[in-house]
């Protein structure tokens, strides 16, 4: 996983608007690296380009968003999936928490802040990660 701003993000939503407005949202946050697809199958078929972070709309017209996040924790555990949702419901967070997102966002006018906020997070969590790796020396002495 590189820095910041060289995350590799998948947006994966049936509707353009939301698509073009957290495609812009995370532009603006100066992420570069951003696929965009319109359905859970189109985002399942590109996993091998190794995402770092997948925004996932829970409700689209192929297959659910829980089906995809589990197929994708399937694929890597690793990968740092956030739910956005226009539903409001505590068991629909509470499940997508349990299948392995990162977070669950509500679609309205608080996303570009949510967005904004799980990136962050999401480099902290993965400065920590790093910071906790034994280095190959370290590694190397403890064989030794």
């Amino acid at each position: 996983m590189e820095t910041c701003n060289e995350f590799k993000i998948f947006l994966v939503d049936d509707d353009q608007f939301n698509l073009l407005f957290n495609g812009n949202q995370l532009a603006q946050l100066g992420y570069s690296d951003v696929s965009k697809f319109e359905n859970g199958t189109d985002c399942l078929n590109h996993l091998t380009a190794k995402p770092d972070v997948v925004f996932l709309d829970h409700h689209m017209d192929d297959m659910s968003g829980f089906e995809v996040l589990k197929k994708i924790k399937r694929f890597d555990p690793n990968i740092y999936v956030v739910m956005l949702s226009g539903q409001e419901n505590m068991k629909t967070a509470i499940d997508a928490l349990k299948y392995g997102a990162f977070d669950y966002i509500i679609k309205g006018e608080e996303v570009p802040k949510r967005i904004k906020d799980v990136m962050l997070r999401i480099t902290e969590v993965q400065a920590m990660l790093e910071k906790s790796k034994p280095s190959i020396w370290k590694k190397i002495g403890s064989i030794i």
